[in-house]
């Protein structure tokens, strides 16, 4: 399998357009150490000519531009993007299907109830379905993703639930407990190639014995680095949410990521879906050595991975 990290971002960038933290300050003054990154999004292969995105960020085309891969490379029409396979409906991570809307043949993947959210939101119909499949993605069933032209990709993607959160346009403050949250809102995606294993959680709010159980066979991880301290976006003056709130587990402190995967035998490790306040994003931080002494990645955008 290929990887490619198409946007390692939170929702927002780096810098966010709104945000003047020191992060986003040393990004705009062009500070090496603070590299832009776009939102999060993926792309996967297993030949290395049809690619499936995992997420489409809203910077998507951007993204596309930016990697000869995801290039047309015949006739007047051509995409080597076979699909998209969704773990939410989060707007970071749906907001570039409307760029795939040039009536390009494309399939969808999702599970039941985010594929009920773009239903139901027309501004989605965009997408032709003469020529875009939306396909169901079910829980805890393996699907072998297929090519627009409905032929195999040898790529297997299973679909788990994670601890998360509704998307954040999708709040109910009368559902009850988590704003109504049910499984299938956010999932974490098991993706094989033959004996080639990988995961992709670019969101999970906690890693209960059973997620560490489950991803102990992984070869390569892409996992959730949204904040570093749960209350940063308090202690850094820019907004009133702490990462749980926002359905995310931060890096560091006794219930961070970096204690929760000390034991777990993962292979390689990368963090994905940084917030631009994150220290980590900061190549001279001691947040990045400390993350970096721990085994972890900091993922990048154009950062690619052969497994």
């Amino acid at each position: 399998m290929r990887f490619l990290v198409l946007g390692s971002a939170a929702g927002g960038g780096f810098p966010q357009w709104n945000c003047n933290c020191g992060n986003c300050q040393r990004a705009r003054a062009g500070d090496p150490a603070a590299t832009p990154r776009t939102q999060s999004s993926l792309a996967v292969s297993a030949d290395g000519e049809h690619w499936f995105l995992l997420n489409a960020s809203p910077d998507l085309r951007d993204q596309i531009a930016g990697n000869r891969a995801l290039h047309p490379r015949r006739g007047k029409r051509h995409s080597p993007i076979q699909g998209a396979v969704l773990t939410n409906a989060d707007v970071d991570h749906v907001g570039g299907l409307l760029t795939l809307r040039e009536s390009q043949p494309l399939n969808i993947y999702a599970t039941r109830r985010v594929q009920g959210v773009l239903r139901d939101n027309s501004l989605f119909n965009i997408l032709n379905p003469e020529f875009v499949e939306r396909i169901g993605l079910p829980i805890e069933a393996p699907v072998e993703l297929r090519h627009a032209d409905g032929t195999p990709s040898g790529l297997v993607v299973t679909a788990f639930p994670v601890p998360g959160k509704v998307a954040l346009y999708l709040e109910d403050a009368t559902a009850g407990e988590n704003f109504g949250t049910v499984a299938e809102d956010t999932v974490g995606l098991r993706i094989s190639c033959g004996d080639r294993v990988a995961y992709y959680l670019p969101g999970c709010a906690a890693l209960p014995a059973s997620l560490q159980a489950r991803i102990g066979d992984a070869q390569l991880l892409f996992f959730d680095g949204t904040t570093w301290t749960d209350d940063e976006m308090l202690t850094t003056g820019v907004g009133h949410k702490t990462g749980q709130r926002m359905g995310h587990m931060s890096m560091s402190g006794a219930e961070g990521s970096l204690q929760a995967f000390a034991g777990i035998p993962v292979g390689r490790r990368v963090f994905i879906h940084i917030n631009n306040t994150n220290p980590v994003l900061l190549d001279d931080s001691p947040q990045r050595r400390e993350a970096e002494q721990a085994g972890w990645e900091i993922g990048y955008d154009g950062m690619e991975i052969k497994l």
